[in-house]
């Protein structure tokens, strides 16, 4: 890396704008689903099998993806690829709101996902090629308070679209931020440099299968309650395909997709690491916080949305300060101490009881959980990227987000197991969750003091 900092770029915040607009798609879209999940599988008759699915469709391609949809980027162009990945998942949108069975709903889902896949790193990687230093962390925290604040909006205003209006409202939604984020990327954004190879189509083939066969199998097993021999087939060849890819990355060498060499670096291990346990553990209570209202407390959508909403607006008030902080005093204390906070808020959490009063019993616990995020949000992300040479952000930001979302994938697929049931088990299957997240977030921060330079 150059030690002189390029000056900052033209129209630098138009491309922030799109930027915020494209990966606002992908975190609004999360938010407001699993508010509606309740709702969707009432109406399209789901069983409690399907229902972790409705989400898993749309984790699955994204997490396996990633990575792939980040190297198009450094290959193809970051800007043509970020129009790309935004105008599928407009159109996948639009085949959600059109779904009249869960048939139809899954596939549009998984489009979705794609779309996702490819928008999400590239939005990422034009922030991280167009800025550095200091500017670098405030674009970054900028857009990590925009995600905050579509998750922030998302859950009260999904649950208000679907007592007012229906469910397939929440997939309109998309449809006039998508057409932002296009006109502002084709007309401000500066397309960046275009890299040199081919992509590596066996490595995505791998990683999909993979973490397909992988999530397939836990959510079978997690919704059945029960080792079965498909659940077991599953787990042995998700883990046979996941060993054929790294195998696979190790011959391609500098010309991986996601070039191993990278994890000679003990900071980088430790950053993944934190996020496969930090987000794996977010991604369970997003999911079923939520459900747990809804079902056992019967809480409209709106308030079951409107519960969500503290989280969201604490991390949206301090990515931007907390990314500027990570960029001048390093992110290993950040994300040393922000992760264990959480894992504090995770364990108020583990005494909700969805009957009692919203103001002590889940509140006081969201709060601790914000402050712990809002800490490790941000930096997690300035410090991946400043871990790797600016040809290579797209793939870096691209597993990073790729681990991030496997962590939710994993969580959602065993979350299958609380969502069936119902009544005082489903109370107590939460408490459950809860707890282990509680342990998940803790790991990560000490992953985080052990691994990152001081």
């Amino acid at each position: 890396m150059s030690d002189t900092a390029p000056p900052a770029p033209r129209n630098g915040g138009w491309i922030i704008a799109a930027c915020m607009c494209a990966s606002s798609l992908a975190f609004l879209d999360g938010s407001v689903t699993n508010v509606a999940l309740p709702t969707i599988g009432r109406t399209l008759a789901a069983d409690a099998a399907t229902l972790p699915w409705i989400i898993n469709a749309y984790l699955l391609p994204l997490s396996a993806l990633l990575l792939f949809g980040g190297a198009t980027g450094d290959y193809f162009g970051r800007r043509r690829m970020l129009i790309l990945g935004v105008a599928i998942f407009a159109l996948a949108s639009l085949g959600c709101a059109l779904s009249s069975g869960t048939d139809l709903l899954l596939a549009s889902r998984a489009l979705q996902g794609i779309g996702a896949a490819i928008l999400m790193p590239n939005s990422l990687g034009l922030l991280g090629s167009s800025f550095h230093g200091e500017a670098r962390g405030r674009a970054i925290g900028t857009w990590a308070s925009a995600g905050a604040i579509a998750s922030a909006v998302g859950p009260p205003l999904g649950g208000w679209l679907v007592d007012a209006v229906g469910w397939r409202a929440i997939f309109y939604l998309n449809l006039p931020v998508a057409a932002a984020a296009i006109a502002i990327a084709w007309r401000f954004v500066p397309e960046s440099q275009r890299g040199k190879g081919g992509l590596d189509w066996l490595g995505a083939a791998l990683a999909t299968a993979g973490l397909g066969s992988l999530t397939w199998a836990l959510t079978l097993w997690s919704s059945s309650h029960a080792v079965s021999t498909p659940s077991t087939v599953g787990l042995i060849g998700g883990v046979a395909l996941l060993g054929g890819f790294v195998l696979h990355q190790h011959r391609l060498g500098e010309r991986a997709m996601m070039p191993l060499a990278l994890f000679g670096s003990l900071p980088f291990v430790g950053l993944t690491v934190l996020t496969l346990l930090l987000y794996g553990a977010l991604g369970g209570l997003i999911l079923l916080l939520p459900y747990l209202l809804i079902v056992g407390g019967g809480y409209p959508p709106a308030q079951a949305g409107l519960a969500l909403l503290p989280f969201s607006i604490v991390i949206g008030v301090s990515s931007r300060f907390a990314g500027r902080l990570a960029a001048r005093i390093g992110g290993r204390w950040p994300l040393s101490i922000g992760p264990i906070v959480t894992g504090l808020g995770f364990w108020l959490l583990s005494g909700a009881d969805p009957q009692a009063s919203y103001w002590t019993s889940i509140l006081p616990g969201m709060l601790v959980l914000s402050l712990g995020m809002a800490g490790a949000v941000a930096p997690l992300t300035t410090a991946v990227l400043a871990s790797v040479d600016d040809r290579f952000t797209g793939t870096a930001s691209g597993f990073n987000s790729a681990i991030a979302r496997t962590g939710g994938l994993v969580a959602t697929a065993l979350a299958g197991a609380v969502l069936s049931q119902t009544g005082a088990a489903l109370v107590g299957g939460f408490h459950v969750a809860a707890l282990v997240c509680a342990g998940l977030a803790v790991a990560a921060g000490v992953t985080a003091l052990l691994t990152l330079e001081p």
